[in-house]
Formats: C-alpha cells, sequence, structure tokens
C-alpha cells in the first residue's frame, strides 16, 4: 500500500503521517460541503422546469438536513469499530450514487428520496463527526488547530464549488453541475482508497505530539451493542446541563447558518434582483473569511475560554443577520455583512468540540459530538422548511433573518451559563 511507504519517507524528513490524514479528510469534507451546498444552486432551476414550489423543495432539503445530522453520532460509532476508511469510502459511494440518479428525476418524490434520503444518509456518514474524529485520533497536540482546519473546508467547499456550480448551471443547466460534483467525489474517493488509514498504530507511528504508540482500543463483535452505543452515550451525557446548552446552542448555529444562508441566500437575492452568480460569489466571499474565522477559532480556542468565544460568535452573527434587511442587498452592503457573518459561519464548532472532549472525555468525544452535531442539523432542517414556507405565503425570506438573528443573539448568552464541571465518565 501507499501509506506505509509515504509515512516512511515523511518520517525521515520528521513529517507526522497525521497531516497526510488531515489533508485527505480536509479534502473529503470539502466536496462533502458541495454536495450539501449545492441544491441552493439549483433551487429556482428545478421551480422553473418542474414547477415545484419553495416550500417544497424546502421540504426535501430538509429531509437531507435532518438525517445528515441524526446519523452522525451512529457514524461515530461506525467509525469506532469498522474504522474511517470504509465509512468515508461508503458514504461517498452512497452520495455519488443519490447525485448521479437525481439527474434523470422526473417526480418530486423522487426529489425527496435521492437529496433528501440518500445524499442525507450519505453525508451524515461524514459529517462533522469525521473531522472530530480525525483530530483526536491523530493529534494529541495541536487538536484546536485541526479541528478548525478541517472545519474550515466546508467554507472552502463553499468558496471553490457554489460560484462554479452558478456558472455550470447558467451556462449549460443544472444536471452538468450535478455531474461535475459526481466527479470530485469519484476523485475523493481514490484519495480516501490510496491514503487514509484509521489510527497511528495501523502505521506504527504515535499520536501527533505524543512519544508512545497507542494500542487499538477493544471493539464489541455484537453488532446490536454498537448500534445501542450512540443511545447510551446519549443517555448518559444527557445528564449535564452542559449537553443541552451545547445542544440547543448548535441548534441555532444549523437555523442561521446552513438551513438559511446556504439554502435561501442566492434564491433571496434573486428577490432583490441579484444574478445566482453574483449571489454564489457572495457566498465564495462569506467562505473566505470563513476560512480565516475558522481556523482562527481553532488557534483561540486552544488559548482562551472557549464559552467567551462562543458568546461573541454568536452575538457578531445575530448583529450581521439582522442588519442584513437594511444592506438595500447592494454590492457594498453586501460585502460588508459577508465579511462580517463570513468570520462566525463555523468558528462555533472548534469552541464547541473542545467543550466536549473536556466534558466526556476523548474517546466517547466525537459520538457526544455527533448528538450536538444532530441539534446543529435539526436547526438545519428547521430554518431550510420555515424560510421556504414564509417565502412561499407571505412572499419574503426577510422574517427569517430577523428571527435567526434574535435566536443567536439567545445562543450567545446561553454560551455564558456553561459552567465548569468535572469531567463526566461515559463507560460503555
Amino acid at each position: 500500500m501507499l501509506s506505509p511507504f509515504l509515512a516512511a519517507t515523511l518520517a525521515r524528513r520528521d513529517i507526522h503521517y497525521s497531516w497526510v490524514v488531515a489533508a485527505v479528510t480536509f479534502l473529503t469534507m470539502l466536496v462533502m460541503a458541495g454536495a450539501v451546498g449545492a441544491p441552493g444552486v439549483f433551487i429556482v432551476p428545478l421551480q422553473h422546469e418542474f414547477g415545484w414550489q419553495t416550500a417544497d423543495i424546502s421540504s426535501a432539503l430538509a429531509i437531507r438536513f435532518a438525517l445528515y445530522g441524526l446519523m452522525g453520532p451512529f457514524a461515530a460509532a461506525f467509525m469506532n469499530h469498522f474504522g474511517m476508511r470504509k465509512v468515508v469510502i461508503i458514504a461517498l459511494i452512497v452520495v455519488m450514487s443519490g447525485i448521479g440518479a437525481s439527474m434523470f428525476m422526473q417526480q418530486f418524490w423522487q426529489l425527496v428520496m435521492l437529496w433528501g434520503v440518500v445524499v442525507g444518509l450519505g453525508t451524515g456518514l461524514t459529517a462533522m463527526v469525521l473531522g472530530a474524529t480525525v483530530a483526536t485520533r491523530w493529534f494529541s497536540t495541536r487538536r484546536g488547530l485541526i479541528i478548525g482546519l478541517l472545519s474550515a473546508s466546508s467554507a472552502t467547499g463553499q468558496l471553490v464549488f457554489l460560484p462554479l456550480l452558478a456558472h455550470l448551471t447558467e451556462q449549460y443547466g443544472w444536471r452538468t453541475a450535478l455531474g461535475f460534483i459526481c466527479i470530485m467525489l469519484a476523485l475523493a474517493v481514490i484519495a480516501v482508497i490510496a491514503l487514509m488509514r484509521d489510527r497511528p498504530a495501523d502505521l506504527g507511528l504515535p499520536l501527533y505530539g505524543d512519544e508512545n504508540v497507542t494500542a487499538h482500543p477493544e471493539k464489541s463483535r455484537n453488532f446490536l451493542v454498537l448500534l445501542l452505543t450512540p443511545l447510551q452515550v446519549l443517555r448518559e451525557a444527557s445528564t449535564s446541563l452542559t449537553f443541552w446548552i451545547l445542544f440547543l446552542t448548535f441548534f441555532i448555529c444549523g437555523a442561521s447558518t446552513s438551513g438559511l444562508i446556504q439554502t435561501h441566500f442566492i434564491s433571496m437575492c434573486g428577490d432583490f434582483g441579484l444574478l445566482p452568480t453574483a449571489a454564489a460569489g457572495m457566498l465564495a466571499v462569506m467562505g473566505i473569511f470563513d476560512f480565516i474565522g475558522t481556523v482562527g477559532s481553532g488557534w483561540l480556542s486552544d488559548r482562551y475560554d472557549n464559552r467567551w468565544l462562543l458568546f461573541w460568535y454568536y452575538g457578531l452573527r445575530g448583529i450581521a443577520l439582522v442588519i442584513l434587511p437594511f444592506t438595500d442587498f447592494t454590492v457594498f452592503g453586501l460585502s460588508i455583512f459577508a465579511v462580517l457573518y463570513g468570520l462566525d459561519w463555523i468558528a462555533t464548532v472548534p469552541p464547541t468540540v473542545r467543550l466536549v472532549a473536556a466534558r466526556f472525555g476523548p474517546e466517547r468525544a466525537n459520538i457526544v459530538f455527533g448528538w450536538i452535531f444532530a441539534g446543529h442539523q435539526l436547526g438545519s432542517a428547521f430554518a431550510a422548511y420555515g424560510a421556504g414556507v414564509m417565502r412561499t405565503e407571505l412572499a419574503s425570506y426577510l422574517p427569517s433573518f430577523f428571527i435567526a438573528g434574535l435566536l443567536c443573539i439567545i445562543a450567545a448568552l446561553l454560551a455564558m451559563a456553561i459552567s465548569k464541571p468535572a469531567r463526566i465518565s461515559i463507560k460503555i
């Protein structure tokens, strides 16, 4: 295999193979982000071709968001049992199959099954849980920075893919854009097969920052125990007030990012006369500043009180959402919004992951974070569907942005209610 040879070559240059795994994970999460964010470009073309209402399309996207999140805790358990490599390969193939088949859909139920169920389940097998798993399995130090880098991959996916997908859709149609996503997913599959390994011990290496090789933890051979593990972890974690605060704040996080901006921003800008390529360009600007903000958040989360970081991130995001309707949707006004909002888009992930690891332990942190991320995606589903209904019934997206802004202010205050209790021990 390529990985042992490459690991030995890098070791002679004093480079740890963990950085290769992080790079492959970055690519995987980047391509998955393109697949998750792509439907925001296709809402208007689907309306024109099939006559579907915004609320109808949004309902399929809401199912995808919900499954994307609810799969997280089980994806973490699958990674712990079967290994990251196998789970990620299966996830990429499932998403590629769903998106590829959707190029031939003609009926609304096919949209629900393919973009809602198939893509939702496939993307849910990786989601943010993959980044948290890589950070805790491969890195003993610089975990905050790695989580920031991997979380920022979704911003980079938005930066790279959405303007290109909007251009391909305008010039060649939405099916061509979907075909491009399938090609990128196939390239990610090849990279994972060639380079990803489950743990440093597979290559006889310690974690980055450690000196001793850590043995593989024991795995249960009982598949039923595997499926019940996330539920048992949820039962134990749910006794902590910190868990519910993080769950609720992440619900608001999802409602104010993926569910609202990623899904409806391009369509909303169209209501004010902006072309899809111009609106996608603004999302790309957000992606640039979110990359900066999320990586910076990872660096800050290693050094400062993570509760205060969450307070500022949610507070600034809420202010940005409230002032958006007053920008008059000019290039200048939207650019200010894109910078202020972009810096906070996924900056909440590194401090949230670190708070989870500190309270619930690193071995089960990915499963606990999976449940908290489920809250994020339930919030995304709530906003994706709710904003679509508001657009259909009220002919305006603007009330959704005011509501999301106020929810972010509430999340900022909730973050400061997190105490510093002793770590909760979760035993399976």
